[in-house]
């Protein structure tokens, strides 16, 4: 390649982590070609595990290596949390904090090499999108960002500040661009969800969000949330669910375990039995919805006993979609001060956890044989249903198109459609 081709070429984005991030990570794109930004590398990086940071780590190795003429630059969470460690490394030309990183002019501008600030510093930023286009399914709506709460294993509140909202109507706006242009499904997404509106004028929640969205963007065929907080649903959220076809049948929970003494150690905010009423709420409200939930495998001081109770709430809770993740510490946290669970142990109990979310979804799809399913094309030949079931197809369908047709037979992963037509 020559010097002017490298010079020429268009900014790439490697993403790590959370919807957020990607959602993020389009905008810095975006940024970067306003700013005529060329030949470089941006690393979006994520904290929440040291795996996370040790990938980013070594994909930044890898492109100087690739790409030596290429402009590096790292940013996100675990540069955010730990700058002194991306700054020591020599392959980076920049070094930015998660809070300037698609601000306008930064990625260009000269300055320092290290320019990390404060997150905690009141700022606000406009609702962004993941775009949708150039043969996306979906669109993200970043709607929230921060969090207030100190789960003891989360370091994720030092990357990312306060919980800060973005304004109703910026946000209604944004989306009712989209349906626009054709977006099909919009997934509200945010660090903290069920937090937004806590910080604006007369405190709305986030069901008052979703009608006031869903008022603006009449010709939305879908709306979606991203992981919420099992302790912050509100009532008005309940009954947008219960009224609203087009605010999608699935709800994604941030559980972590379910052992009442394990949650206390976390700091979580709800219990066992709140989990549970939660979920029957949910359910009584919209029923046949589907559940997904994030668990951690192996917490410090988690007995067997314990584990058994996370293990046994899955087919209490009858939850579809099961996020699993084996105990990582990250430094700085109170969890990695805790005596540990040994790492053989924290695997076994991951794979058991995993293996008892696949039986679950195997029991929704036995449920939803023989019933109409009405998905979004994600991919040639895959699509996912309203309830976030992953349906596969044949024949040809735009990607971000909508179909529908009756599932036939499952695989124990994914439905598979006999005939279909275009929504």
């Amino acid at each position: 390649m020559s010097l002017t081709e490298a010079q020429d070429r268009e900014v790439e984005v490697v993403t790590f982590g959370c919807r957020l991030n990607a959602c993020e990570s389009e905008a810095i794109t975006a940024q970067a070609r306003v700013d005529g930004v060329k030949n470089a590398v941006v690393f979006n990086t994520c904290a929440v595990t040291g795996e996370a940071v040790r990938q980013a780590r070594q994909a930044i190795r890898k492109a100087r290596r690739e790409r030596p003429e290429a402009r590096l630059i790292a940013t996100g969470c675990a540069v955010q949390t730990d700058p002194a460690a991306f700054a020591a490394m020599e392959e980076l030309d920049l070094v930015l904090g998660n809070g300037a990183k698609s601000r306008a002019g930064t990625l260009s501008a000269a300055g320092p090499r290290v320019r990390v600030d404060d997150i905690f510093a009141p700022h606000l930023g406009p609702a962004r999108t993941s775009g949708a286009f150039g043969g996306r399914a979906r669109a993200y709506v970043e709607i929230q960002n921060g969090c207030d709460h100190r789960c003891t294993f989360c370091i994720i509140p030092f990357g990312r500040g306060n919980a800060r909202s973005t304004p109703a109507q910026a946000v209604a706006a944004r989306v009712a661009e989209l349906a626009a242009a054709g977006v099909k499904e919009v997934v509200l997404t945010g660090v903290d969800l069920t937090s937004w509106g806590a910080d604006l004028p007369n405190v709305p929640a986030l069901g008052d969000l979703v009608k006031t969205i869903l008022g603006e963007a009449p010709d939305l065929p879908r709306l979606r949330l991203s992981s919420i907080d099992a302790a912050e649903i509100d009532g008005a959220l309940l009954d947008v669910l219960a009224c609203e076809p087009r605010l999608m049948p699935h709800l994604h929970l941030s559980l972590q375990s379910g052992d009442d003494l394990i949650l206390k150690r976390m700091k979580r905010r709800h219990s066992r039995a709140d989990a549970l009423t939660l979920i029957s709420s949910v359910r009584a409200a919209r029923p046949g919805i589907a559940i997904g939930a994030d668990l951690i495998a192996g917490f410090p001081t988690e007995s067997d006993a314990a584990f058994e109770n996370s293990l046994a709430l899955i087919t209490e809770a009858d939850i579809t979609f099961l996020h699993v993740f084996p105990f990582s510490p990250r430094p700085g946290t109170p969890a990695a001060r805790m005596p540990r669970v040994t790492p053989p142990v924290v695997k076994a109990r991951a794979e058991r956890l995993r293996a008892a979310g696949v039986a679950s979804l195997s029991r929704r799809l036995n449920t939803r044989t023989g019933t109409l399913a009405r998905a979004i094309v994600e991919a040639p030949g895959r699509a996912r249903d309203e309830d976030y079931l992953e349906i596969a197809f044949a024949g040809p369908a735009p990607v971000g198109s909508l179909i529908t047709g009756v599932i036939a037979d499952h695989d124990g992963r994914r439905a598979r459609l006999g005939a279909w037509r275009p929504l």
